[in-house]
């Protein structure tokens, strides 16, 4: 089991916290197995908001991911189609709890000097 640092938009990150986004959707999986996830807000926040705690990952075609998820999903399902266009295979890490830092910390706090494009282990 390992923990990942990804970066998540300011509209998704209030959503996990709000319970309304059970699920994190994903176009590349981390080879390994995922357990825990440090959340990064991207711009305009750009900090490291919270963390998460992985309930289970699927890995479905798109149609399938989004017909199991989209009563939790969190957005749109043509954000859904679009993000995953082109994709035979699509990815969501299932929400188990997800945890709001009380402050909000850097990414040199985890040992990080950029934040992922997909994702860090750390």
């Amino acid at each position: 089991m390992c923990k990942i640092l990804l970066s998540i938009k300011p509209e998704y990150v209030e959503r996990i916290f709000n319970n309304t986004k059970k699920y994190e959707y994903r176009r590349i999986l981390a080879k390994n197995n995922v357990d825990s996830i440090v959340i990064y807000c991207s711009y305009p926040v750009k900090k490291i908001v919270g963390k998460l705690k992985v309930k289970s990952i699927i890995k479905k075609p798109p149609a399938i991911l989004w017909k199991l998820t989209h009563q939790n999903a969190g957005i749109s399902k043509e954000r859904f189609y679009k993000y995953f266009n082109g994709k035979s295979i699509a990815y969501a890490y299932e929400i188990d709890s997800a945890k709001k830092y009380k402050t909000r910390r850097n990414l040199n706090d985890f040992g990080v000097s950029f934040p992922p494009q997909s994702f860090i282990y750390i």
